[in-house]
């Protein structure tokens, strides 16, 4: 096992709270992540400097490099993630489909194949049937990614995606899916050893996105029966195999409206939903994946994992629900993290600290658990209440929003639930409807409080102007 625990920063985040933690932290550079982050050499030159042995990379910046794992393993460390060979099959669309395609995995109709050429393109563009998806082969979070529901449409989209993914990815390489019109976004974590023994831990439904990415997830699903979910399980395990995996990863797969699946894509990494799958295993997924670097087994097998109650988290964003969800920054002025049965916070921050505008927005997960899905719902309702942030903009509001909201409480909702039901009114009309609710309780309060001082006499009126404010 590793036990020296060294920690990497940058100037911007000296005073973060993770920093405190380590035996020892490092400052590999400024701010800008393509000046320290991002810069392979010095990690592991600061790795050479502390002692350390292995670097977890975490579920950002060079944690699904391939480049980078080669480099850690030239250096004589280890990598607490996948071989450098895994991790370049997975982090390419293609070969991964290519893989995947070697167990007779469910793939969406369309191309194997990177095209570049717009008139073949539109071709077989005609051949699946509009809508399409053209999708970056290298690409993530929704870049190079363009919907086209007309042929007159296809080119001018096509040349966007493939600009867009040679900016993001240096790699403008592109391919043609159907477009599933009422996607499920459904994913199923695995893990595996360098004993050849490969796990799934069941799914995760991530389904509520804004600009392709997560903002609520859960586990699990509340639409897949137990033989489907046995059926993805295989798959995800058998995908994990085609590359000899080793350590956590995610399989990705969407769900039509029929449940059919369809594998999607592979993320080589711990993802950031992964304390919703940890509450209902019981299994801490960070620990095995030390333990797996370690040259251990896995400390179960696949029969020992069962489902147990229901979790659901919200990615806590420094973001403006009311303007388009775009990045706020400025300083928490205050910040106070709910409690009780049930909740969990992993955050980094404390009152008084600033939101950096360098790195991902996200400042918490509130992640709660429940019995059953309900009580798992009402408990995040309540978490969000307790929750208190000023001085930015965040996600809170909406995640309220989303818990309340009928399709999300049914599981009648796909990843266009923002696009279906969310507008900016929404939170205003929220907002609103609780002021009249505390409003009518203090006029019942004050009524009561009045009449109990007038000895509770039952002829005792309320005046008319508080007769009105409650009709009103």
């Amino acid at each position: 096992m590793f036990y020296n625990l060294s920690k990497l920063i940058t100037k911007a985040d000296r005073d973060a709270l993770h920093v405190r933690y380590a035996d020892e932290a490092v400052c590999i550079g400024p701010a800008p992540s393509n000046q320290s982050y991002l810069v392979g050499e010095k990690i592991i030159q600061a790795c050479h400097e502390t002692g350390a042995t292995a670097i977890h990379p975490g579920y950002g910046f060079l944690s699904e490099n391939a480049g980078f794992a080669r480099q850690v393993a030239d250096a004589g460390l280890i990598l607490v993630g996948p071989s450098p060979e895994a991790m370049q099959i997975m982090g390419n669309k293609l070969s991964a489909k290519a893989a995947a395609l070697k167990y007779n995995i469910p793939m969406v109709p369309g191309t194997e194949e990177a095209i570049t050429d717009i008139g073949e393109a539109k071709q077989r563009a005609v051949e699946v049937g509009f809508p399409i998806l053209i999708k970056a082969a290298a690409g993530g979070g929704g870049k190079g990614m363009r919907i086209v529901e007309r042929g007159e449409d296809f080119e001018e989209q096509m040349q966007l995606a493939v600009s867009e993914a040679t900016s993001a990815f240096g790699d403008g390489a592109v391919f043609i899916e159907r477009y599933v019109t009422s996607p499920r976004h459904i994913e199923i974590q695995v893990l595996g050893d360098e004993h050849g023994n490969i796990v799934h831990l069941f799914e995760r439904e991530c389904s509520v996105q804004r600009r392709h990415q997560k903002v609520v997830e859960e586990a699990p699903s509340s639409v897949l029966t137990p033989e489907i979910r046995a059926k993805m399980g295989k798959c995800a395990v058998d995908v994990a195999r085609s590359v000899n995996y080793t350590g956590a990863g995610t399989v990705e797969f969407i769900l039509d409206e029929n449940l059919d699946f369809f594998f999607l894509e592979m993320n080589t990494r711990l993802q950031v939903e992964h304390p919703v799958t940890e509450l209902i295993t019981g299994i801490d997924l960070v620990k095995e994946q030390i333990r797996i670097a370690s040259g251990e087994p896995l400390s179960f097998t696949q029969e020992d994992l069962k489902i147990n109650g229901h979790a659901v988290e919200l990615r806590v964003y420094a973001e403006d629900p009311n303007n388009n969800f775009l990045p706020d920054i400025g300083a928490l002025q205050t910040y106070k993290t709910p409690k009780g049965n049930g909740v969990r916070v992993d955050d980094g921050f404390e009152q008084g600290m600033e939101i950096p505008i360098y790195y991902d927005p996200m400042i918490a997960k509130l992640i709660t658990y429940g019995k059953d899905r309900e009580e798992a719902i009402e408990r995040m309702i309540r978490a969000i209440e307790e929750y208190d942030i000023t001085g930015i903009e965040t996600t809170l509001g909406f995640g309220k929003f989303v818990m309340q909201h009928e399709a999300f409480k049914t599981g009648d909702f796909d990843t266009h639930f923002v696009g279906k039901y969310f507008t900016p009114e929404s939170l205003k009309i929220a907002d609103e409807t609780e002021a009249m609710i505390a409003g009518l309780i203090a006029a019942k309060l004050f009524d009561q409080k009045e009449n109990t001082s007038l000895g509770g006499k039952a002829n005792v009126k309320s005046s008319d102007w508080r007769k009105n404010r409650i009709k009103y």
